[in-house]
């Protein structure tokens, strides 16, 4: 039987972010989980103190950790697995279908520097893949329909699943980002809520759902069956794909999106640098309506 895993949060409120730091208890061997980077966007000033918290606790209990660990190409906040990385030796993990994402998002940014082959991060999990931090084993669960990459690391008692569920007042993740698919994220929640009922959930975000006071991102199986406000027990496929994608619909674009997907597909890299030695990110335009839209475009307006 595989040991029971010791587990710390760190929650990043500017970005309603949780990053994990996994630890097996005999060995001192370890794991982060989706680590964010502090990133500016009104001055594109970049900041590492949510790692470097994060690697002083895992130094100050003489963790080892072997591998940094992502559950899909975030659009909310900048990774830091990088920095984790040059910092420990760790190895860069993700699930396979990471290529989709890179394909789809290549030419939206003009990304031409970057592969598609997934081989900017060190590992490419598959569905049922099984590995150890230390004596622990990790199972991997393919959870697509927030993205196609999105994977869940089942860990001893404990399953973190990145952004397909969140606490059982708020709901599911959205599905609506391209190949994203709202029939597929249920299936995917299905899958998760089949797991021992005692199974523990680690959410990479919460929001504060209405009359909540406190950030939470702990719950468990048979609290998200019995509570959860869009796909609890006896709600069907229909209702829950009718339910989110009219909710998705009414979604703003997160703040970080156009940054963070041109990072995260790159395994936390930023864009080559230009010839002045300045690393560009890169902000697509799209004009909507009105005839003057093309005078813009070309900068011939007076």
């Amino acid at each position: 039987m595989t040991a029971r895993p010791l587990i710390r949060a760190f929650f990043d409120e500017p970005t309603n972010t949780v990053s994990y730091l996994v630890a097996d208890p005999g060995t001192k061997r370890a794991a982060v989980i989706d680590p964010v980077l502090d990133y500016d966007p009104e001055s594109g000033s970049v900041d590492t103190r949510s790692v470097d918290d994060l690697l002083a606790a895992a130094a100050a209990d003489g963790l080892t950790i072997d591998w940094t660990l992502e559950t899909h190409a975030h659009a909310d906040h900048l990774s830091g697995s990088p920095f984790v990385k040059a910092r420990t030796g760790a190895r860069i993990g993700i699930g396979e279908h990471i290529r989709d994402v890179q394909r789809i998002f290549r030419p939206v940014f003009n990304a031409m520097d970057l592969k598609t082959d997934g081989s900017d991060f060190d590992h490419l999990f598959r569905d049922g893949e099984r590995f150890m931090i230390g004596s622990v084993e990790v199972e991997v669960l393919h959870t697509p329909g927030h993205t196609p990459a999105d994977i869940t690391y089942r860990i001893g008692d404990a399953a973190f699943v990145g952004d397909t569920l969140f606490m059982p007042d708020f709901g599911t993740a959205r599905a609506d980002f391209p190949g994203g698919d709202a029939h597929m994220l249920y299936r995917s929640i299905r899958r998760l809520l089949d797991l021992p009922a005692a199974t523990r959930l680690f959410l990479c975000h919460d929001y504060k759902a209405p009359g909540r006071d406190a950030y939470a991102w702990e719950t468990t199986v048979a609290e998200q069956r019995a509570r959860n406000v869009h796909v609890h027990d006896g709600v069907s496929e229909g209702d829950f794909v009718a339910l989110r994608e009219a909710r998705d619909s009414q979604l703003s674009v997160p703040r970080l999106l156009l940054p963070s997907i041109q990072v995260n597909i790159r395994a936390g890299r930023f864009p080559p640098a230009a010839a002045n030695g300045v690393r560009y990110l890169t902000i697509p335009v799209t004009f909507k309506g009105g005839d003057g839209d093309a005078e813009v475009a070309s900068g011939t307006m007076h």
